[in-house]
C-alpha cells in the first residue's frame, strides 16, 4: 500500500513542480496577496486632511490648533473663513472633516465649563468619519482638561490600557486572518483540479488499469498539496513578520499542528468539488462558490456579532472562522490549547467529515 502511494506522490510532485512557472506559481502568489492585502485592508487613520475655522482667535484657540497638527493624525489643508466656504471644503472633498472653534472658546475654558467647538465631518465614509470624530474628540478633551485648574470635585484620572494591540493597529487584526484565506483558496483550488485534469488529459484510463485502490489515489493525491499549504503557510507568516512586524505571541508549532486541521477541511471540500466537476472551469466555479460565501461569514471583516441572527447561526459551520480565531489568538494574544480547545475540536470535526465524505464520493472511474 505504501509503495503504491510513494508512487503516485512522486508523479504528483514531478507533474506539479516539472515547470519553472509552476513552480513559481504555488509558491510566489500566496506572498504576493499577503503584501497586497496587508497593504490595501488598512482601517488607520492617520493625515486626516482638517479644515480649520477660528471664530473665536483668542491664545486659547490657537493652543488647541496647535495640538490637532502637532501629531500626524491631522494635516491642515484650508483655513475657511465663513460658512459658504465650509460647505465648499466638504463638497469637493478637499477635507475630511472642519474642525469650528466657536466664539466664547477662551471664556469657557476660563469658567470651568464646556468649550465650544464642532466638529463636521464628511460621513460618506462612515468608518474614517468615525474614527476622525473620535480622534477629534479625544484631542479636544484632553485639552480641555489640561486646561481646567479648579474643580469641585475629586477627579477619576482614568486611563485606558489596551490588550494584545496596543496601538490599535487594523494591520495586526487583519494580516493574519488574510493567512487564513489565502491558505484556504490555494489548497482548495489546487485539490480541486486534481481528479478533473486526470479526466480531461486522458491520463484516468491509466489509473484505472492500476492495482491502485481508491483510497490510495485520493491520499497520492492530496498529501502533496497538503504540503504546499504548510510551506505556503510558512512563507506567507514569515512574510507578516518580516514586512508589516505582525506579532506572533504564541508557539509557531502549535499554528502548525492547528494548520494540519485546517488542511484536513479545504483539502477534504476541494477533493470532493473535484470528484462532482467533470471539466476544471466547473472544478473552479464549485471553489469560487465554497471560499467566497465562506470568506464573508468567517468574521474576518466583518463582526459576526453585528450579523443577523439567523447568518450568524450560519457561521457555525464555516471553518475559516475558526480557524481565523486560532491563528489571531496565537498572533496577538499567545494563547494555547487550554483557550483555543473548542476552535481545534471544531477544525477535527469538520475536517474528518469532509475527508470521509470525499472519501465515500471519491471513485476511481471517468463518471
Amino acid at each position: 500500500m505504501w509503495e503504491r502511494i510513494r508512487v503516485i506522490l512522486r508523479k504528483e510532485f514531478l507533474q506539479a513542480l516539472r515547470e519553472p512557472r509552476m513552480r513559481v506559481l504555488l509558491f510566489l502568489p500566496p506572498v504576493l496577496q499577503l503584501v497586497i492585502f496587508g497593504l490595501a485592508v488598512n482601517l488607520d487613520i492617520d493625515h486626516a486632511r482638517i479644515a480649520w475655522m477660528d471664530l473665536d482667535r483668542t491664545p486659547e484657540s490657537r493652543d488647541l490648533q496647535m495640538r490637532f497638527f502637532s501629531t500626524i493624525r491631522f494635516d491642515l489643508v484650508a483655513l475657511p473663513e465663513n460658512e459658504d466656504q465650509v460647505q465648499s471644503v466638504l463638497d469637493r472633498g478637499q477635507a475630511q472633516a472642519v474642525v469650528r472653534v466657536l466664539p466664547g472658546f477662551a471664556r469657557d475654558l476660563a469658567r470651568g465649563r464646556t468649550p465650544g467647538v464642532q466638529v463636521l465631518v464628511d460621513g460618506s465614509n462612515s468608518n474614517s468619519a468615525s474614527l476622525i470624530s473620535g480622534y477629534a474628540g479625544q484631542v479636544i478633551a484632553e485639552f480641555a482638561a489640561s486646561r481646567v485648574t479648579t474643580r469641585r470635585s475629586v477627579p477619576i484620572d482614568a486611563e485606558p490600557r489596551v490588550w494584545f494591540n496596543p496601538d490599535l493597529y487594523s494591520r495586526n487584526y487583519f494580516v493574519p486572518g488574510v493567512i487564513a484565506n489565502i491558505i484556504m483558496i490555494v489548497t482548495l483550488m489546487l485539490t480541486a483540479l486534481a481528479i478533473v485534469r486526470e479526466k480531461e488529459i486522458g491520463t484516468m484510463e491509466q489509473l484505472m488499469v492500476t492495482p491502485m485502490r481508491p483510497i490510495e489515489l485520493m491520499l497520492g493525491k492530496t498529501l502533496p498539496f497538503a504540503l504546499v499549504g504548510l510551506v505556503d503557510l510558512v512563507l506567507v507568516t514569515s512574510a507578516a513578520l518580516l514586512i508589516f512586524r505582525i506579532p506572533l505571541r504564541g508557539s509557531f508549532l502549535l499554528l502548525l499542528l492547528c494548520s494540519i486541521l485546517y488542511l484536513m477541511t479545504s483539502l477534504g471540500a476541494g477533493l470532493f468539488f473535484s470528484t462532482l466537476a467533470h471539466t476544471q472551469q466547473q472544478a473552479m466555479m464549485g471553489s469560487f462558490f465554497f471560499t467566497t460565501p465562506a470568506f464573508m461569514l468567517s468574521g474576518f471583516a466583518f463582526p459576526i456579532r453585528n450579523m443577523p441572527h439567523v447568518v450568524q447561526y450560519l457561521t457555525y459551520i464555516d471553518p475559516i472562522r475558526y480557524f481565523i480565531e486560532i491563528v489571531r489568538g496565537i498572533f496577538l494574544k499567545g494563547v494555547g490549547v487550554s483557550v483555543l480547545w473548542p476552535q481545534l475540536i471544531c477544525l477535527a470535526v469538520f475536517g474528518v467529515g469532509v475527508l470521509t465524505l470525499s472519501a465515500l464520493r471519491f471513485r476511481k472511474t471517468l463518471d
